[in-house]
């Protein structure tokens, strides 16, 4: 599978790097370097030490326009797509060392839907925050490098992926929620789909493994 660097004009339909946040990126990457690094994949939606920097005041100011915000991470190895999650609102990454996401976009569900041939790769260097735009499909970032892992901000509204509402299904779209502000297509081989998550990805569950 190629891998794309988020530098190439393939990367606008899904996102932007973000420019002018160095003193915020400076002050995350230290305290995201003292998080835990599992051996498969961890996810933390709010982690106190982020929250508590200023740069999660300057997150919700100059990133989110001063909605409420929560800074947590997605750490660990891995190199499989699995899922494509969305949400209302962007996400933003920044990680400790270089590392890829795996995306496709929200337009491209058919019939509830997405086949796996449309998802691309892109490469994003250590130190560089980028913006996924809500539209984007994404899940857990893949490795770069197995030795290292990856170590990855995961910067969302206040309350994303946290306990999913108590709601009586009206609509297709609400048998995708598994999360607050959180919709989910899961591959039929994956535990998320055997945990009775919906099945929405067809054709194969891509590995990067061999790409990297």
């Amino acid at each position: 599978m190629k891998i794309y660097s988020v530098y190439d004009p393939a990367f606008k339909p899904y996102g932007r790097v973000v420019e002018g946040m160095e003193d915020v990126i400076a002050q995350i990457l230290p305290v995201l370097a003292e998080s835990p690094l599992p051996d498969g994949v961890g996810y933390v939606p709010e982690y106190a030490p982020l929250q508590e920097l200023p740069a999660a005041e300057a997150v919700s100011l100059h990133l989110y326009g001063g909605m409420p915000v929560q800074l947590g991470w997605c750490n660990g190895h891995n190199t499989k797509l699995n899922c494509l999650e969305y949400h209302r609102d962007s996400e933003f990454n920044l990680g400790t060392e270089d590392f890829v996401l795996l995306f496709a976009k929200q337009s491209e569900i058919q019939d509830g839907v997405l086949d796996t041939s449309k998802v691309k790769a892109f490469w994003v260097p250590a130190g560089i925050m980028v913006e996924c735009y809500a539209t984007t499909l994404h899940y857990a970032p893949c490795h770069a490098d197995g030795a290292k892992g990856f170590k990855v901000l995961i910067a969302l509204p206040k309350g994303t992926n946290t306990a999913k509402p108590d709601i009586h299904v009206k609509c297709w779209e609400d048998r995708l929620m598994t999360a607050r502000n959180k919709w989910l297509l899961a591959h039929p081989e994956t535990s998320e789909a055997k945990n009775g998550a919906y099945v929405g990805l067809t054709g194969e569950n891509i590995d990067i493994a061999g790409d990297l």
